[in-house]
């Protein structure tokens, strides 16, 4: 029986602290019919040279270098664009995956012919400290993410034969969600499982640390990419500021 391909997709900035444990926790999969794109979004420091040595060690791995910084959409989207797999999977160079992570979720997606999925995980600072368990929910809609982000990009699958190749909207910040909310709008459900499967890093310097700062970007989404009307932005917006204050 042939095995789909399924292509994962890398964007790498400055990263140099943790892109191999990244590339190990894809090249130590149990489901082994894969691609990792990385794509470099102009690094200054030494992840490049620790991509290259993966890379020339597995063919597997394609690194795709940027003349100038361009951000995470734009980064991730230029790997989506090469990507030959029947299904997308993301995964940042600061995150990782437990070995069975693909070989669970294409299971699930093939035996359930889901078209979008995602799982739940761990959460830790960089240090490995304060691990904190993100459960996923068993299924979310649109009108479920206007108002929450309860999908970790680090855990997404996407079928390409169901959807197509979908891109990231070209936003600096809560470009993942904004995916999101394009996909599911189409009267698609996300399906989630359970059991943890990957590790997401809080960086300190993560352009998604300051959560009130991303509100910004959550007008800018409603507006420019949903086309909601200002009248309702603003009460999802009161939805998210009062689970901000409350959390």
């Amino acid at each position: 029986m042939l095995q789909p391909l399924i292509s994962i997709i890398t964007p790498n900035f400055n990263s140099e602290k943790f892109i191999s444990e990244t590339i190990k926790s894809v090249i130590n999969q149990s489901y082994q019919n894969w691609e990792l794109i990385i794509v470099d979004d102009f690094s200054t420091d030494n992840s490049l040279n620790i991509i290259e040595k993966f890379r020339t060690k597995d063919s597997r791995i394609c690194l795709i270098k940027l003349s100038k910084n361009s951000g995470p959409a734009i980064t991730r989207n230029k790997a989506i664009k090469v990507a030959k797999g029947d299904y997308l999977a993301f995964l940042d160079s600061d995150d990782s995956w437990f070995t069975n992570k693909l070989e669970k979720q294409l299971n699930f997606m093939e035996q359930k012919d889901i078209a979008f999925s995602f799982t739940s995980y761990y959460s830790f600072d960089e240090n490995k400290n304060d691990r904190k368990l993100i459960k996923a929910k068993e299924f979310i809609s649109y009108n479920n993410l206007l108002t929450n982000n309860y999908i970790g990009c680090l855990t997404v699958m996407y079928s390409v034969k169901h959807l197509g190749k979908v891109y990231f909207p070209d936003v600096l910040k809560r470009q993942d969600w904004a995916l999101w909310l394009k996909i599911t709008k189409n009267s698609i459900l996300a399906y989630g499982i359970q059991e943890p499967l990957a590790n997401y890093t809080r960086r300190n310097e993560s352009v998604s640390s300051n959560k009130l700062n991303l509100l910004k970007y959550n007008w800018l989404v409603y507006r420019k990419f949903e086309k909601i009307n200002i009248f309702r932005a603003i009460f999802l917006m009161s939805i998210l500021l009062s689970k901000k204050i409350l959390k």
